[in-house]
């Protein structure tokens, strides 16, 4: 998209209207945060659960690959490439009228069904091979491969109801409804935690069904359910669903269009997380041998989703509608500010949870998943593998909120490029610091986190060339201070943390104390240097806060 003459350029401030859109986009963005706390949250209790019943071994590792071959088919064609290619042009025939917009909808879902289920299908099928491709070293281990087969051959339907739950979220958050779709997650978690045990232990032993396997039952009964959720609001919006074939409608076509490129796209991050999970199942640990790295991963990254989903995937979900509309109507300077405010908002967020992760991570992870069978040694290797994955977080955090910004903008092929530039980084730095720096499990996690700074980088200095601009001098003095910040940030939590370990010593207790402690402090003190270094995305999200809120964070903070 050109830039016509006379447009703001990137020394131009942002318009006069930026607080008031900010405030708006914060706003749809806490909602999102909100509902985000509760999925990450409900999720949290579902892995401490799976921790404490299944440890970080045979079984585990099984169950996650298992559950990771339907997830890596989910992002390639669901929740990523089908969310950025729909919402984009759902939103431009909402503008043309309802009628047409529902005819779209309802296009888009007979073709998820017919194409997703084949897909399924094809799936179950050959998921001994997939396996074999994805975690040879499972071999190595009696049964531990038969297992996973299994596992992914059960788990398989569950890319269908998540890909259809991924396009009623397009729908809701095109219609600015938030907070139900958001909210989708945390049933999809509270739904394969119940139907899981219940099939898992309860009625298993009656039903020949082993414990692990019922929790992958539950994956596909709680996919079922993170759909059904939402289809009450998606008939009040009035978009139901009617088996409709039209593979020449235009908007169809559109989106089709669209999605082959982001396929691509997110097939290079997918080849990403192949690599990783093959490099981990070939993993030799002193202690545990081929078993543990593959679910020392899985808990660590765990907690990378919390502030990720919180920030991130919120800001980022809505963003995309805001940016949508301004790009239809070809308003770059309105696109520019809002995705420069929204990439503030991302730095806010993220930069000191990285710092907290960092630092915090191995009581966070002691207090949540030690027990059972989960131990001190897998709370070590799990906290080890947090650190590394935190240094990425700003760059993953804000590549959810760039590349949605190019497919407003109908291109769909720099991000694909991107994408699959990705692919040589993360082999060249995961076959370096796991075969020649022997980091193991943790240099997977750093060359995760390459990724996302590299692809980060790389998409912001595209796109700002694609504006001419996006407000980048502002961008740049906040992150200074951001950075600031949360440098000061860490230097308290670290204090405090020391001083609570020497005065409790290790185990349980000491870890709570430290989350209690540390977290809250940590915060204070961010906020407190944050208004000093007069952040201006911490002044706007204070604005955004309700009336009461307001008046007290106004009251307590300087200036």
């Amino acid at each position: 998209m050109a830039i016509p003459p006379g447009e703001s350029r990137e020394a131009e401030p942002p318009p006069g209207g930026a607080p008031a859109q900010a405030g708006g986009l914060l706003r749809s963005a806490g909602v999102v945060s909100a509902a985000v706390m509760a999925s990450r949250l409900t999720g949290l209790v579902r892995e401490m659960l799976m921790a404490r019943l299944f440890g970080a071994g045979l079984a585990y590792d099984a169950f996650l690959l298992g559950f990771r071959i339907p997830n890596l088919a989910r992002d390639l064609f669901a929740e990523g490439a089908l969310s950025s290619a729909f919402v984009p042009t759902f939103t431009r025939y909402l503008k043309k009228g309802r009628s047409e917009a529902a005819e779209l909808a309802h296009l888009v879902a007979t073709a998820l069904i017919l194409f997703v289920g084949a897909l399924c299908v094809l799936g179950m099928v050959f998921s001994p091979a997939l396996v074999g491709v994805l975690a040879p070293g499972f071999a190595a281990v009696p049964g531990k491969f038969e297992l996973a087969a299994g596992m992914t051959r059960i788990m398989f339907p569950f890319l269908l109801l998540v890909a259809l739950a991924a396009q009623a979220m397009g729908v809701l958050n095109a219609c600015n409804q938030f907070g139900v779709p958001a909210l989708a997650s945390a049933f999809f978690n509270l739904g394969s935690v119940a139907f899981g045990l219940l099939l898992g232990f309860g009625f298993g032993p009656w039903l020949g069904i082993a414990p692990i396997e019922g929790m992958a039952y539950g994956v596909v009964l709680g996919g079922a359910w993170q759909l059904l959720w939402q289809w009450p609001s998606l008939r009040r919006a009035g978009f139901g669903f009617r088996f409709r074939v039209g593979f020449s409608h235009p908007g169809l076509r559109q989106v089709l269009g669209l999605m082959g490129p982001a396929i691509l796209g997110n097939a290079a991050v997918q080849v990403n997380v192949m690599v990783n999970t093959n490099f981990a199942s070939s993993v030799y640990d002193p202690v545990r041998g081929f078993d543990g790295a593959v679910s020392w991963l899985s808990y660590a990254f765990r907690f990378m989703q919390l502030p990720l989903g919180l920030f991130g995937v919120a800001i980022a979900t809505a963003t995309l509608p805001a940016i949508s509309r301004s790009a239809a109507s070809g308003n770059l300077n309105e696109f520019r500010s809002t995705l420069a405010r929204s990439l503030g908002f991302v730095f806010l967020l993220t930069a000191p949870s990285s710092v907290g992760l960092a630092i915090l991570g191995r009581s966070m992870i002691g207090a949540i998943y030690q027990g059972g069978r989960f131990d001190a040694y897998d709370t070590r290797q799990t906290a080890a593998a947090l650190s590394c994955y935190a240094l990425g977080l700003a760059g993953y955090a804000a590549i959810k909120v760039l590349a949605p910004a190019f497919y407003a903008l109908g291109d769909s092929r720099t991000p694909m490029l991107v994408s699959l530039a990705s692919i040589a980084t993360n082999y060249f730095f995961a076959s370096t610091l796991v075969r020649k720096a022997g980091f193991g499990h943790r240099g997977l996690a750093l060359s995760t986190a390459a990724v996302a700074i590299t692809g980060f980088a790389a998409l912001l200095a595209l796109l700002r060339r694609r504006l001419d601009g996006i407000h980048g001098r502002e961008l740049a003095s906040s992150a200074l201070r951001i950075a600031a910040a949360s440098a000061v940030m860490g230097g308290a939590i670290w204090g405090s943390s020391r001083a609570l370990g020497l005065l409790l010593g290790a185990g349980r207790a000491a870890s709570l104390a430290d989350v209690a402690v540390s977290i809250p402090l940590g915060a204070a003190v961010f906020a407190v240097v944050g208004r000093l270094l007069r952040v201006s995305e911490f002044d706007l999200a204070v604005q955004a806060l309700p009336r009461r809120a307001r008046a007290l964070v106004e009251r307590v903070l300087p200036g």
